[in-house]
């Protein structure tokens, strides 16, 4: 195996007396591309700064490319680059802002071509934007001349931090295909934080789900957050937006999160006793994970998803389609509390 381009040990970052990140240890393979996943404030952004060598952590280390490395080092500042889900540009052109590292890099020769390589890989022509000041640029174009800049560098890790989140339709598919395409051509290492599952699911190697600044499952889990209520004696959930009730054991507090690490369809709503909670949901997504292979359905309790492994048989036999009333199935020894 090839060595780690990353490894975390021991990590702690912390803000005053608030710890926003805990990782004990994570490896992140040389042109793999990981996808984190979590809620806001879990910690996404905080991991992409400290990967990026923005911020030194706390506690703990890391390594980069079997190295240890210091914020901004020699050794790695030209290597790493990271996109921010609010571009900054220069108060410049859009080709002062491409060329910019590349005369800092002492990378002087053939700029004018590498500008026009850079934007021809974010879907802009050299003709109508190379010249443009910073203030002529829409939203999403912007943020493709970001990209831009640091795609021009060819870089060994690209950090992305939600890059589609507040761009239009066209932009968001073209920042995405330039991204990929880092990774075919440069052998770029992607990290990609963002709110669009179904497009990490699509191209990720691995997949980090983090909540309170840890990592605790691959993001195909089912996360319920509290607060909890006590249904009776012993009985403790939540009713949901139809009248249906998530039944859990006894939480920690009143406001600690259910991981339901599996769940199962059913055709129907019978169950016996002892053996489980039964809830009627729609099918509202299929998806098909890159790296495994496997098939999952996104089905909806009341506004609340869940996530069911299948195999292609038990699609067959449950015919589920997006807008299929079926019904999940969970036992509380399924249920891991965080």
């Amino acid at each position: 195996m090839n060595r780690p381009i990353y490894e975390i040990n021991s990590l702690k970052h912390s803000y005053g007396a608030h710890t926003v990140l805990a990782i004990e240890h994570l490896t992140v393979q040389p042109a793999s591309i990981v996808g984190l996943i979590g809620p806001n404030g879990s910690g996404k952004s905080t991991l992409l700064k400290l990967l990026g060598l923005i911020e030194k952590p706390t506690e703990g280390t890391i390594h980069f490319n079997g190295r240890f490395v210091e914020p901004f080092s020699n050794e790695a500042r030209f290597l790493i680059t990271m996109l921010p889900q609010e571009p900054f540009l220069m108060k410049r052109s859009v080709f002062k802002n491409i060329s910019y590292g590349l005369k800092l890099r002492g990378n002087g020769s053939d700029i004018a071509k590498k500008v026009n390589e850079a934007l021809s890989l974010v879907g802009l022509d050299s003709n109508d934007f190379a010249q443009r000041p910073w203030y002529a640029l829409s939203g999403g174009e912007a943020q493709r001349v970001a990209l831009a800049a640091r795609l021009v560098l060819k870089p060994k890790v690209l950090l992305l931090d939600e890059p589609t989140a507040s761009v239009d339709a066209a932009s968001a598919q073209l920042i995405k295909e330039a991204s990929l395409r880092a990774r075919q051509e440069l052998g770029t290492t992607l990290i990609v934080a963002s709110h669009d599952w179904q497009w990490l699911y699509e191209i990720c190697d691995e997949t980090l789900h983090l909540f309170k600044g840890k990592v605790f499952g691959t993001g195909r889990e089912t996360i319920i957050f509290g607060p909890w209520q006590k249904l009776g004696e012993d009985k403790w959930g939540k009713t949901l937006s139809d009248r249906q009730q998530i039944i859990v054991p006894a939480p920690p507090d009143q406001e600690a999160a259910a991981v339901i690490k599996r769940t199962s369809v059913r055709e129907d709503g019978s169950t016996l006793a002892g053996e489980g909670i039964v809830l009627r949901g729609t099918v509202s997504r299929l998806s098909l994970e890159r790296k495994t292979g496997q098939l999952f359905a996104t089905i909806l309790v009341g506004d609340l998803p869940f996530t069911v492994r299948l195999t292609p048989q038990q699609v067959k036999e449950h015919t589920l389609f997006p807008g299929k009333t079926t019904h999940i199935h969970y036992g509380f020894k399924q249920i891991k509390w965080i």
